[in-house]
């Protein structure tokens, strides 16, 4: 896949230069599935959050709201009743897929019960475009500062990328940089910290930040030294 991991969605001229670069194409010639299973997990969410984004709310003007050619909904919740001979053929029939933020202990769950996580690695052309939680699935580990499900057993996600994500740098009080320096202090993997206007390119095996605003990379703590 190629990858598009972002804090806040396509929130620039820059971003979204890099996202047209991925698909290879205008995005309103792009078909997107647009999957809002993270928000499910997540206490600050629920139906009318994922009514705004499924409807391109202007609070999601930077993800479902960009004027794709076509935009569907892939609940991975229903996946497992349906069968894969159903949902893998639109899956690989879209360009590229819009991963909602929410909790990303549950949607890794979601994502290996139905099937999803073990289609990732076929999609080579596929875009995968994360906000917030959408991103940080991809991670080996999300630490315990973001692990909201109470039925996770651990922070471990799916581990698709070697770094872990610190999102919405500054748009928070509790998301600041001595935040994430407290926060990766626990992890064993470099980590990002970023900004609403950041994202970070995953593609032929190369990392890329493209951002307008703030970010840093965190180096894994040395330990067993004193």
């Amino acid at each position: 896949m190629k990858l598009l991991l972002t804090s806040g969605g396509v929130t620039n001229p820059s971003i979204h230069a890099a996202l047209e670069r991925l698909l290879g194409k205008p995005v309103g010639e792009a078909h997107a599935l647009c999957i809002p299973t993270a928000q499910w997990g997540h206490p600050a969410c629920g139906p009318t959050s994922v009514r705004g984004l499924l409807a391109a709310d202007s609070r999601w003007a930077h993800l479902t709201g960009l004027g794709w050619a076509s935009l569907g909904v892939l609940e991975l919740t229903a996946l497992p009743t349906i069968g894969a001979e159903r949902w893998v053929p639109w899956v690989r029939a879209a360009d590229v897929l819009l991963v909602d933020g929410g909790d990303a202990a549950y949607l890794a769950h979601r994502m290996r019960e139905s099937g999803l996580a073990d289609l990732l690695p076929s999609l080579e052309e596929t875009v995968w475009v994360g906000v917030s939680a959408g991103s940080m699935v991809l991670t080996p580990r999300i630490g315990q500062y973001f692990l909201e499900w109470a039925g996770a057993p651990d922070d471990r996600t799916l581990g698709v990328v070697g770094f872990s994500l610190f999102p919405h740098l500054d748009a928070f009080p509790t998301n600041t940089m001595a935040d994430a320096e407290r926060w990766a202090a626990d992890l064993d993997v470099p980590a990002y910290v970023i900004d609403e206007q950041t994202a970070i390119v995953v593609a032929d095996g190369a990392v890329e930040v493209v951002s307008e605003g703030r970010w840093a990379m965190l180096e894994p703590q040395e330990r067993g030294r004193r």
